[in-house]
């Protein structure tokens, strides 16, 4: 049983720790008003160890993460109350089915899932899961498993920087929670593909919830540096025709195109993969609708069509910021907004289903 005592509800504030930085959001979900967020991008590398606790002494997380709340923060924080976003790659997701019969025994069920299919010690996981939908028959249920060391020194950073941690979830919830809340009407079973600076992250949102996930070290990141490979020139210069050209039509379009199109390639082999495994093993009569591209990596313009041409369904790029208000806040520049896309999922969650 969960019990506040003397804890008093507050808005949390968003924390997404990704493998290349810390994002930091707060929002007023009545207004849709942003009133505060900043960002810092980290090494990858000691990211790495900082989740892993290669070191346990090591302060690394815990120091970027009050450096951006003292030097890079746009705006106010007004709550000390933290939802925390973890890499979507770091989280094992599956959705099984049980006889109706069985539940009794779900504990059960889910340490035998846990040992046939994830390659991590059960007692070295945390795990959570929850019956998403019953029949007379059966009953759906989706668990989740993060390795102990990514939460925990999540948990920590979060702490030392003087926030209270109130949940934690991977980055492909919080995108899913956001789309549903600034999509227009209800939304349809969808493949979401958020291609993140260094990872793509793909997930099937299917009434309300992540049934199947699926991921890819492919990024923003590795579009760059196709481009620079491929045409032979400065990062920097190679980053505005990712975001100015593009797939579009341009003098440089079939360059770009041979360039990005390896990559691309492999994220739609991904996203084909966790489409098919959806309707073979999960639901067989499932219909997905639309793909919707969000993340960093959706700044290319023409990438919703490709994706259109190459999965033979609507695709299009996402963008919740037609739905938030920055006030008097300087907006961050178009071709970074889609960085706070996961963020902004966790900043959305209503405290009161923290405490379901």
């Amino acid at each position: 049983m969960k019990k506040k005592l003397f804890y008093k509800d507050k808005q949390p504030i968003g924390i997404d720790i990704s493998q290349t930085g810390i994002k930091v959001m707060a929002i007023d979900t009545k207004q849709w008003l942003i009133q505060g967020y900043g960002s810092i991008d980290l090494d990858p590398a000691k990211m790495q160890d900082a989740l892993d606790m290669s070191d346990p002494d090591d302060t690394f997380l815990g120091d970027s993460l009050r450096s951006l709340l003292k030097e890079h923060i746009v705006g106010d924080l007004p709550s000390n109350h933290a939802v925390i976003g973890i890499p979507s790659a770091r989280a094992f997701s599956r959705t099984f089915i049980l006889p109706i019969t069985e539940l009794s025994t779900l504990a059960d069920a889910v340490e035998v899932e846990v040992s046939q299919y994830i390659p991590i010690p059960m007692n070295a996981l945390y795990v959570d899961y929850e019956v998403i939908e019953r029949t007379k028959e059966t009953a759906t249920v989706i668990m989740s498993a993060v390795p102990r060391t990514v939460i925990d020194a999540s948990i920590k950073a979060v702490h030392d920087a003087g926030l209270r941690p109130v949940m934690v979830e991977p980055s492909a919830h919080a995108v899913a929670r956001i789309l549903e809340k600034t999509e227009d009407g209800k939304l349809l079973p969808t493949v979401i593909v958020d291609i993140g600076q260094a990872q793509t992250d793909i997930a099937i949102l299917d009434r309300g919830v992540i049934r199947v996930s699926g991921n890819l070290p492919v990024g923003g990141n590795t579009f760059t540096l196709d481009i620079a490979n491929k045409l032979g020139i400065p990062l920097d210069n190679a980053h505005q025709l990712k975001v100015i050209n593009g797939l579009s039509p341009s003098p440089k379009q079939r360059a770009l195109t041979e360039a990005l199109g390896p990559s691309l390639r492999r994220i739609v082999t991904e996203t084909q993969k966790v489409m098919r495994y959806y309707t073979e093993r999960v639901d067989e009569n499932a219909k997905l609708e639309q793909v919707l591209v969000v993340g960093a990596g959706s700044n290319v313009p023409g990438i919703g069509e490709f994706f259109t041409d190459a999965t033979v369904m609507p695709a299009r790029v996402a963008s919740a910021w037609q739905r938030f208000d920055f006030g008097h806040l300087p907006q961050p520049n178009k071709q970074f907004r889609p960085r706070y896309i996961t963020v902004a999922g966790l900043a959305s969650v209503p405290y009161e289903e923290i405490w379901k």
